[in-house]
């Protein structure tokens, strides 16, 4: 009867009886969450003591002054905005942010197209991707030197004065000048011009000092006295200089050495009628049309030799280090986005070829596309990487400029432990970066999760 009853009351299927002390379904869901609170706690423990503690006495300290004992309320963070040079971090960490990711998740995706379709492209990965196996440091290290200033060490302008160079060639007599009672005198533009008209048959002297005698052109020889010849204007250039002492000046002493290549130019009425360039030797001659013209030393024999770019100059110093950066994390991204790459369908690619479709066309309405989660993720990831970026500029810019390179990570480090460390300062200095990343690290947090819903 009471079974019955029970049938009944169940809508007539019969239930198994329950053994006693069995777990309820309650009971069993309580139990898993205190095992996965167990696991839990050793990782909760260790990341309240280095994250959350961290973060909420660095809260706490930027409403102290420097000595932490007075509260200055929201002053630090008034300081925040009325510190030039905090105001140069926010500005070149903007920079940072815009320039830094992009380049380098625009070179990993151009090496990733690229590097598919060659036989070498694995060889030229590894080549792109070492980078990352070298320290920050060891990096800053290494392009400090690659942009020293003279291109005799710094590999970027012993490039570009190469380059430059090629097409404007330097002079060899940067450095010389008429010296004492010389027959030359200055004249517009940096040239040298004789005081007077030379005439035929009478040999010109252009004697220049202040050139060292180690800055000479190679195979430079002992000047040689011009000789007259009938109906034409000869000379000698040469370095009125003797070593070691004596000699005689405005001659040619057998000791002294000639300026091979040095250009002369013949004026009348203030154009050019003739001109030429010195021998081996010195001695240089200019046809009749020179007879009664002044000798003019243009201003090209004398152009300094160029110096290169000033990399790590406050003009440059930005886009210098950040081209390090990119160096070393351009190879990060092209890993990731040619693991994408080798996910696509190759069908939709085939497909739009098979349409018509350019490769340019397949690689920006179809591969870009298609690989754009991968490159949300590249992009957010260098973001958040770049917000902290320290070593580097620390390292590769020199410290004249070090406040033109300056990043907020960089200036929390110099105003919290530098020679005049304010610690308030510095807490809200990292206040602030804190709440520049949240939105950052809240998109991609929230990315994760619409992607897990797919």
């Amino acid at each position: 009867m009471t079974a019955t009853k029970t049938t009944e009351a169940t809508g007539g299927a019969a239930r198994p009886a329950v053994p006693p002390g069995t777990p309820t379904r309650a009971t069993e869901a309580r139990r898993r969450r205190l095992t996965a609170a167990a696991f839990l706690l050793p990782a909760l423990v260790l990341l309240g003591a280095l994250v959350l503690h961290p973060i909420g006495y660095s809260l706490y300290r930027s409403f102290f002054d420097r000595s932490g004992d007075a509260f200055v309320g929201a002053g630090n963070y008034r300081e925040i905005l009325h510190d030039d040079t905090i105001r140069t971090a926010l500005k070149n960490t903007a920079v940072w942010v815009v320039l830094a990711p992009t380049t380098a998740t625009a070179l990993g995706l151009i090496f990733a197209v690229l590097t598919e379709r060659v036989r070498w492209g694995t060889a030229f990965k590894l080549l792109v991707f070492m980078p990352m196996a070298i320290s920050m440091l060891a990096a800053g290290i290494i392009f400090r030197l690659v942009y020293d200033h003279d291109p005799d060490r710094g590999v970027a302008n012993a490039v570009w004065v190469g380059v430059h160079d090629t097409f404007a060639e330097s002079s060899a007599f940067p450095k010389a000048r008429p010296g004492r009672d010389s027959p030359l005198s200055p004249a517009d533009g940096g040239a040298y011009v004789t005081a007077g008209p030379v005439r035929a048959g009478v040999p010109a002297l252009l004697p220049l000092v202040g050139i060292a005698p180690e800055a000479l052109p190679p195979g430079t020889r002992p000047a040689k006295a011009a000789a007259a010849e009938p109906g034409k204007v000869t000379g000698t250039a040469w370095q009125d200089f003797t070593r070691g002492g004596g000699g005689t000046t405005n001659t040619v002493d057998p000791t002294e050495s000639a300026l091979a290549g040095l250009r002369i130019e013949a004026l009348k009425d203030g154009r050019v009628v003739d001109s030429t360039t010195a021998r081996a030797d010195g001695t240089f001659t200019l046809s009749a049309k020179a007879d009664g013209a002044r000798l003019r030393l243009p201003a090209s024999n004398f152009r300094e030799a160029y110096a290169g770019v000033e990399w790590l100059g406050p003009s440059l110093v930005t886009p210098a280090v950040i081209g390090a950066y990119v160096w070393m994390w351009a190879g990060f991204a092209m890993v990731l986005i040619g693991a994408g790459l080798a996910a696509l369908p190759r069908e939709l690619l085939e497909a739009a070829r098979v349409d018509g479709a350019s490769e340019w066309q397949v690689f920006r309405r179809i591969t870009v596309p298609l690989l754009g989660p991968v490159l949300a993720v590249v992009l957010v990831t260098l973001v958040i990487n770049v917000m902290k970026v320290f070593d580097l500029v620390f390292v590769i810019a020199p410290g004249a400029v070090q406040d033109d390179a300056n990043v907020l990570a960089l200036q929390l480090y110099r105003t919290s432990f530098g020679t005049d460390a304010d610690p308030g300062l510095g807490s809200a200095i990292a206040v602030l970066l804190l709440v520049l990343v949240v939105p950052v690290m809240a998109y991609n947090i929230r990315r994760i999760r619409r992607e897990a819903r797919r």
